[in-house]
């Protein structure tokens, strides 16, 4: 299937990306800009924007659009959490998201781990504002409590699709497990945004994803982001259609009209994409809600 235009993006060569690079490696940090071959890298990294990914580079799920490695995951490394700081204070970042591969083996999930993050960063760079993007932590109680109690500005959580799909999809995963853990953030610490994504192209139907949008709302998420689905290989889930500039503004539309407070659909939508961005307008749109 021929890619159309309007997923197409330049060739990542600034300088500001190089940078951005050089101190990766130097500071021995994984991004899911470079281990999921997120399309929007050239640009996030020339403008000095990274999503960092802690607890190793190999998850033990696999899921079937994921580019990540799979297998038997990295040991767990007990300064990671100082390094990942010291490298955001180096870049001098406002906002900064962090993620993880998904860490079954771990008995909580790697929970303890995103808090001491969280810590080092408040630490470190106390004006910077912190967005998360976790795994569910199924069958690990307790693990949610442990990041949320560490505060994060934004919650992040992934649906990524419609339930229909999920044994192919995410086979590892439970749909209403997922939703009930942005749910949970909620009654924990209404303080905190809530975010969730989704992916189109995968064989699901509008009113599918209208529906996600509604179990979205029920559970109170703040932020919605929509885009395309890329396949990473022959071997991953199939790439059935793209979606239009057209539809991805149509559900745009709908997103903000079932009560979003913050949505972001576009082909090349990502969860950490135009993040500090779109942070600044979530804050401005809940405190429009709270004073009217």
């Amino acid at each position: 299937m021929q890619r159309p235009d309007w997923i197409r993006v330049k060739a990542p060569v600034s300088v500001e990306y190089q940078n951005t690079q050089r101190l990766m490696r130097e500071s021995k940090l994984n991004t899911v800009c470079e281990e999921a071959a997120c399309p929007n890298i050239g640009e996030c990294w020339s403008k000095k924007h990274a999503t960092i990914m802690i607890l190793g580079s190999v998850c033990t799920r696999a899921c079937a659009f994921c580019n990540i490695k799979t297998g038997r995951p990295d040991l767990l490394d007990p300064h990671e959490p100082e390094r990942v700081a010291t490298a955001l204070s180096t870049l001098g970042l406002r906002h900064v998201v962090i993620t993880s591969v998904d860490r079954d083996d771990l008995p909580d999930g790697g929970a303890t781990h995103f808090a001491q993050t969280i810590g080092a960063i408040r630490r470190t760079s106390p004006e910077t504002t912190i967005e998360i993007l976790t795994p569910d932590f199924l069958r690990k109680p307790g693990a949610l409590e442990i990041v949320v109690a560490a505060k994060p500005d934004v919650y992040n959580h992934n649906l990524e699709t419609v339930p229909r799909l999920y044994a192919t999809v995410r086979p590892g995963a439970r749909y209403f497990h997922s939703l009930n853990l942005l749910k949970r953030v909620k009654e924990l610490d209404p303080s905190i945004f809530t975010k969730s994504g989704l992916m189109v192209g995968l064989g699901e139907e509008k009113t599918e994803i209208y529906q996600v949008m509604d179990d979205l709302r029920s559970a109170e998420v703040d932020f919605l982001t929509i885009g395309q689905y890329l396949q990473p290989t022959p071997k991953h889930h199939p790439l059935l259609r793209y979606a239009t500039p057209e539809e991805f503004k149509a559900y745009e539309t709908m997103a903000r009209g079932k009560g979003f407070h913050m949505v972001s659909a576009s082909p090349l939508t990502r969860s950490s994409y135009h993040a500090e961005e779109d942070f600044k307008e979530l804050r401005t749109a809940r405190e429009k809600v709270i004073s009217f």
